[in-house]
């Protein structure tokens, strides 16, 4: 084994300048270069015990990808990523390695961890766009099993399946699939053209997919059954907008975070404005709520036009669930950042459009059960915002149609499938759920992982029936 590479921090990757991209839908990371990749590669430490796998939800074998990478052998290097997981392209762009992977990784302990999502993203660009991207020959058993939900979830536990041999359905409520992929998260973050690949590589696995099927009103879950569906697995996310419930949430201007991405992101608004929206309307936007999907939301008002962006955060920085590369980039770019405040009203015009919001300062006191300090509000510091538009990012959940269509599934009080931890099995026989569907909104490779596991635990219940 050669001599690991010692430099203390992560090689760089290149990114567009704050300023341009703020006005722009371009990926804002352009990735590594085949030299950068190797320089990169070369940080790591080939541990034995290999931390970093246990690290990862879908278990990648990380130093074996990377000793491959160091040798200059991209795409073997992608071929052993995806052993494990079929959307490398995409895990390397939008997992929170640094919760996971990285998190394990040995060079972290006095150094930057190894880049693992940046090397990871590299090989699957490469074997893309090098052709690196085979089909392996696999052997149909004339088993159907249905996927109920075309994103992260949906699409790990199609493609285990298919692989080992199952006839798969994917049906998907909207007229494109990925789910989350598509409708969630930015171009500037993933671009779409990216998701499709990644799509098609499963549908050549023979993975069928159909669109516009909303499942508890199109079909039921026992109308599946009855085609001739062995088993199912519910992997529909969790799509529902939480609002405020403050006085003004009804007024033009008003967005759930999940409208004004989806809008953005499946209804072409980013291509604003050869595409006609009136998204691009409004010109000072505030985005209230701390994690991911309210950073994506404010990036976008940037690019979309708004004049000035702000997140508004009931709790300080430190507690923002958001990853700090998602803040740092929104800071960059100009998104003011207005914490330990929280909103009490929308104030809107005689015809009905917002034209300010209220808020409460706040202070943090002892911690509640997520570990973060609990704000309470300061009596008498309500004071008024400047704004057009109002978007809210403060949590999603499952949307209630499989629960209300399907006789005696088992759901927790906010509305999530309950379902065994490490199999996805419900109380239902022949039914699994993973994903959003029954954590409530988490990360993609979270969600990847839980379709994994139901694959696993699809291919026992079937081959246990006979």
């Amino acid at each position: 084994m050669a001599k690991a590479n010692m430099t203390p921090l992560k090689t760089k990757m290149p990114e567009q300048e704050p300023l341009v991209r703020a006005r722009n839908f371009n990926e804002v990371t352009l990735g590594y270069t085949e030299e950068m990749a190797v320089f990169e590669a070369g940080r790591c430490l080939e541990c034995k015990n290999q931390p970093c796998v246990s690290g990862c939800p879908v278990g990648v074998q990380i130093p074996q990808f990377i000793a491959l990478v160091k040798e200059g052998k991209f795409i073997e290097g992608y071929q052993k990523i995806v052993e494990t997981n079929a959307l490398p392209a995409i895990c390397g762009r939008v997992c929170p390695q640094e919760e996971q992977c990285e998190a394990h990784c040995v060079r972290g302990i006095k150094d930057e961890p190894v880049g693992i999502g940046r090397l990871e993203r590299f090989v699957a660009d490469y074997a893309i766009a090098n052709g690196g991207v085979a089909t392996p020959e696999i052997k149909k058993n004339g088993i159907k099993v249905a996927v109920v939900g075309s994103g992260p979830a949906g699409l790990a536990c199609a493609g285990d399946l298919a692989k080992a041999g199952y006839s798969v359905t994917i049906f998907e409520a909207f007229h494109t699939a990925g789910g989350v992929l598509q409708y969630g998260i930015p171009e500037f973050r993933l671009p779409k053209k990216l998701v499709s690949t990644e799509i098609d590589t499963l549908k050549k696995l023979g993975v069928e997919i159909m669109t516009n099927m909303v499942i508890g009103k199109v079909l039921t879950l026992d109308e599946i059954k009855e085609m001739g569906y062995q088993a199912i697995f519910v992997g529909t996310g969790a799509g529902l907008p939480v609002f405020m419930k403050i006085p003004g949430e009804n007024l033009n201007g008003v967005f759930s975070a999940n409208e004004f991405l989806t809008r953005i992101n499946l209804m072409k608004a980013y291509k604003f404005p050869a595409y006609d929206t009136p998204l691009g309307q409004y010109k000072k936007v505030a985005v209230v709520g701390g994690g991911n999907v309210a950073m994506d939301a404010a990036r976008s008002a940037l690019r979309l036009g708004a004049e000035k962006v702000s997140i508004v955060y009931r709790r300080s920085e430190k507690e923002m669930p958001a990853r700090n590369e998602e803040i740092e980039h929104a800071k960059e770019e100009g998104v003011e950042m207005i914490l330990l405040a929280n909103p009490t009203r929308i104030l809107g015009s005689e015809d009905g459009w917002v034209n300010g919001m209220e808020v409460v300062k706040m202070e943090l006191g002892e911690p509640d059960a997520s570990g973060r300090r609990r704000p309470q509000a300061k009596p008498g510091s309500e004071y008024i915002l400047d704004v057009d538009a109002v978007v809210v990012a403060i949590g999603q959940t499952p949307n209630p149609l499989i629960k209300k269509t399907t006789a005696g599934l088992a759901t927790q009080s906010w509305g999530g499938i309950i379902a065994e931890d490490g199999t996805g099995a419900t109380n239902l026989p022949g039914i699994f759920a993973g994903g959003d569907a029954v954590t409530g909104a988490a990360t993609v490779i979270l969600a990847m992982g839980a379709g994994k596991d139901a694959a696993a635990a699809i291919d026992a219940y079937i081959k246990q029936k006979g």
